[in-house]
Order: structure tokens, then C-alpha cells, then sequence
């Protein structure tokens, strides 16, 4: 497909998803938004991406936010139009069967927080910075924020984040519980192919069937949860990809997975 201001790369079953607006800090404004959602369309359905990558062009700003220039015409009918294409594009990144990682680069603020929430897991760089700003500008966060965040860091957490509207380091955020890892700009790359490789050398259907568990899981009470999970796990056993793993390890070899 073609895109104006996102990048898409796709090299040993990763798809990287750049987005590319490096005279604005990658904000996002309604036509990003309607680019990601049909990038994050493609690569769903491309049967040769396994893992998929979403980060920012250059080394300053992963996105820094939703684009004011954009917003600040908003009214109440057109910022909710607005908030709601943003939720949408949320929401997809949690129903992909494919892992989505977020691989932080700079400035995660507001909408850009919010995107990399989104996805499964943040790896981030060390001089990246986190927030919700959007109490400073008079407005809350509207692409899921308040939802994602509280319920990854609990709600008192949360709270203090987006009421204060401060930044944190990319260390803090790791300590606040909502980034995986922290590495030096220049190993960032290399340390989220390192872990998407792994990713992808499982067996595909496994992988999406294990977010599918976790993701809708913590939608339900734990019992509930478990009755799900079960029903999933006993599924995988009409698989191909199910026979193929564990005979390859009775046999001490390499799985060659199908994705059926």
C-alpha cells in the first residue's frame, strides 16, 4: 500500500512500522491515523509477518503526541469523531493475532504514550521519555489512556500520572511497571529484532492464541479466565503446528511451524 508518512519494512517475519513525520515529532493527526489503521490492516493479514514492530522515524520522538494543530480546532462533535478513529487504531493493535511491539525511541507523549500501550510490550531507549500531558492543555487522554494505563499500573498510579501530567524517564517508566526494557538508542533496534526473532520462531498459532487468552482473559474473573484458557489450549491439539512442535522435540530437532 501506499502511505504518506508511514514506513513499512518487512524482513524475516517482522514488519516494522515506522511512523514518519519527523517535522512535527510524529504526531499524530487524523490522516496517520487512518494510515496506521490500514497498515496494521496489511500486516495482520500478510501470512508472512509473524511480528510486528511499531516505532518512530529518527531518534527524537517515537510520537509526541497528537498533532495540536489539528486539534485545537476541535469541537465537542469533531473531537469525539477524532478520539473515537484513535480508539479504533487502539483497539485493532489488541485484537492483531500477531505480537505488536512498541519500540520507543524518544518522546512517548499523549497520543504516543497511548499507541505504546496499546501494543503487547514497550522496549524503549534509554533517552526516551513517557507522559499524558494532556491535563496541561486542558483535555484528557482520548485514545485509551486512562483505560490502558490503570489498568497496567493500577489506577492510583495512573491517576498521579495523568492528573500531574508529568514526565517520566524511560528508567522511572520501567519502574512504574510500564516499559519491559531500556537500552542505549543504538542497541534498541538490534534488541527488539533479537526478541521478535524469537517470537517468531514459535509456532504461530500458539503465539496468537496465548494473546488471545491474556488479552480477553483479564476482561473476566479469574474463573472464567481459567474456563477460557482451557477451552484454548485443548483447541491448539487439532493443529498441525501442535503435532509438528512436540514431535520435533521427541526427536531433538528444530519445529518447523506452518500456522495451521
Amino acid at each position: 500500500m501506499e502511505t504518506k508518512d508511514i514506513l513499512i519494512d518487512i524482513s524475516e517475519g517482522i514488519g516494522w512500522l515506522r511512523i514518519n513525520r519527523p517535522d512535527s515529532l510524529n504526531a499524530l493527526n487524523s490522516e496517520v491515523l487512518d494510515e496506521l489503521e490500514s497498515a496494521l490492516i496489511g500486516l495482520e493479514r500478510d501470512a508472512a509477518v509473524k511480528v510486528v514492530v511499531v516505532t518512530g522515524a529518527g531518534n527524537k520522538a517515537f510520537v509526541a503526541g497528537g498533532d495540536i494543530k489539528e486539534i485545537i480546532a476541535m469541537d465537542p462533535l469533531t473531537g469525539q469523531v477524532f478520539s473515537r478513529k484513535g480508539q479504533r487504531v487502539m483497539l485493532l493493535i489488541g485484537k492483531m493475532t500477531k505480537p505488536v511491539i512498541a519500540a520507543v525511541n524518544g518522546y512517548a507523549l499523549g497520543g504516543g504514550l497511548e499507541l505504546a500501550l496499546a501494543c503487547d510490550f514497550i522496549y524503549a531507549s534509554k533517552n526516551a521519555k513517557f507522559g499524558l500531558p494532556e491535563a496541561t492543555l486542558g483535555v484528557i487522554p482520548g485514545f485509551g489512556g486512562t483505560q490502558n494505563l490503570s489498568r497496567l499500573i493500577g489506577p492510583n498510579r495512573a491517576k498521579e500520572l495523568i492528573f500531574s501530567g508529568k514526565i517520566l524517564s524511560a528508567q522511572q517508566a520501567r519502574e512504574w511497571g510500564i516499559v519491559n526494557e531500556v537500552f542505549a538508542i543504538e542497541e534498541l533496534t538490534a534488541k527488539v529484532m533479537e526478541l521478535a526473532s524469537l517470537i517468531a520462531r514459535n509456532g504461530s498459532i500458539a503465539v496468537a492464541t496465548a494473546k488471545d487468552a491474556i488479552v480477553n482473559g483479564l476482561n473476566m474473573n479469574k474463573e472464567d479466565g481459567l474456563r477460557y484458557e482451557s477451552s484454548l489450549f485443548a483447541n491448539l491439539f487439532a493443529t498441525e503446528d501442535q503435532k509438528e512442535g512436540m514431535q520435533a522435540f521427541i526427536a531433538k530437532r528444530k519445529a518447523w511451524f506452518k500456522g495451521r
